[in-house]
């Protein structure tokens, strides 16, 4: 059976969930909660070992969304409701050159990218959208001691179409939290199901909200693992995750679908949710490799080779491939960090285009990765112990030392030099492309130069 021109792509995306929590990646049973769906997609697909992404969820989203470093885009962290956030309406986003090749677009969960007219997901390339336009922590809110609605947002889960405007649905309080996962993926498996009847090609992205603290289960799936919240929270999942693999199945879509797999950064730091790194020091909110590595499964059978890679990729790169995959062209009058994998993924090269990038968390330069080296200027292990600027930057071998602890400046310096190039290039690029300030209004032009 011939491979579609224009394959479909189903993109799942989990919220906080550690390169250390699946089987196919050394957790799993280990952890209390087997994941025996996504340990079988890792088995049909390509599973990287070294997929990086930004410090914490708004970044990374936007960099999927864009393909460029939250740096440039000013989509830099998470701010209260009601306040200029996310991406601006100037960048480009992947559902939109995905929409322009005839794709549909559909988005079920985790926006956090944008929370008022223009903003939200319909306003960006999709075509429909079911799901909370922050972040899960918000769930905690109208039970919070003191909570004062008349001087906060009640949080709601919220949809909207192209075109229209966004509805709210219910509030976002805890046990809609338990909730939305399978509800989310419930839309999913329907949205597939309805372009597989009209013949359209798709883009379904699932942004889904588990591991997210607080991280509670389905009542459906409380008590499952015996191991508490957080291992029936995986359980659950995994369930998710296998049920929307199910429907494309079903559907007889499986050749003609590029399926993913990853997280939006690593574990939370932050107990009784903490989850783990794995083999790797640190949590989410440091540039250590326990916040950059997190875990990627790409599936497209006949076309991406099943097995295990430590080939670099980066967030951005998914942007460049899955437009690519469209046949859509990236944008060409703004800086694009993504590269395109799709040689990689196919087999007609042997080698990942990535060899580097730089580490930001807000406006701080913390780290730089090339090839197996990490280059720290500035030092935080754990999130709010306090950063340390370093004199002399630490350099670690990330294959020798994957705990980042013994400094190798004296024996393997000479990779500074190509390091500080990388730097020098990206940071000169900001002259010929200005960045976008944090909280820019939606009319916010770059200066003229």
């Amino acid at each position: 059976m011939p491979v579609a021109a224009t394959p479909n792509i189903v993109l799942v995306l989990a919220d906080n969930l550690g390169w250390g929590e699946l089987g196919c990646y050394g957790g799993g049973s280990l952890r209390g909660a087997p994941t025996p769906r996504i340990d079988a997609l890792a088995g049909e697909g390509l599973r990287f070992l070294n997929f990086n992404v930004e410090s914490d969820c708004v970044p990374t989203r936007s960099a999927l969304m864009t393909g460029r470093h939250p740096i440039r885009t000013g989509a830099l962290q998470s701010v209260p409701a009601g306040l200029p956030q996310g991406i601006h309406p100037s960048e480009i986003t992947l559902p939109q050159l995905l929409s322009a090749k005839g794709y549909a677009t559909a988005l079920f969960g985790k926006w956090h990218l944008g929370d008022r007219p223009g903003r939200f997901p319909h306003d960006r390339g999709f075509d429909t959208w079911y799901g909370i336009s922050r972040t899960t922590n918000e769930s905690l809110f109208t039970e919070s001691i003191g909570f004062d609605p008349a001087v906060v947002d009640i949080p709601y889960v919220e949809a909207g179409d192209r075109g229209g405007p966004a509805q709210r649905v219910a509030p976002y309080d805890l046990e809609m939290r338990r909730r939305i996962d399978g509800d989310l993926t419930r839309m999913g498996c329907e949205f597939m199901a309805a372009q597989a009847k009209a013949d359209k090609p798709f883009f379904l992205y699932v942004p889904l909200t588990q591991l997210h603290f607080p991280t509670l289960p389905n009542r459906d799936f409380a008590g499952r693992t015996g191991a508490g919240d957080f291992a029936d929270s995986m359980v659950e999942m995994d369930h998710r995750v296998g049920q929307l693999v199910d429907a494309v199945e079903a559907q007889g879509l499986a050749r003609d679908t590029v399926f993913i797999f990853a997280s939006d950064n690593g574990p939370e730091f932050r107990r009784p949710w903490r989850g783990t790194a794995g083999p790797w020091t640190g949590t989410y909110h440091t540039a250590m490799e326990g916040a950059l590595r997190v875990p990627l499964i790409v599936r497209w059978p006949g076309r991406v080779t099943p097995g295990v890679t430590n080939e670099m990729a980066h967030v951005t790169d998914l942007f460049t491939t899955l437009a690519t995959l469209a046949g859509a062209q990236v944008p060409q009058d703004r800086a694009i960090d993504g590269l395109n994998l799709l040689p990689f993924l196919t087999g007609q090269s042997e080698r990942s285009p990535r060899e580097g990038f730089p580490y930001y968390i807000k406006e701080q330069l913390r780290a730089l990765k090339w090839r197996n080296w990490k280059m720290h200027l500035l030092w935080e292990t754990e999130p709010n112990t306090g950063v340390v600027h370093l004199e002399v930057p630490y350099l670690f071998n990330v294959v020798q030392d994957p705990k980042e602890e013994t400094d190798v400046n004296s024996l393997q310096g000479w990779v500074r030099g190509p390091m500080r190039r990388m730097q020098m290039a990206f940071e000169s690029s900001f002259l010929e492309h200005p960045r976008v300030p944090p909280g820019a209004p939606d009319d916010w032009k770059p200066p003229r130069r």
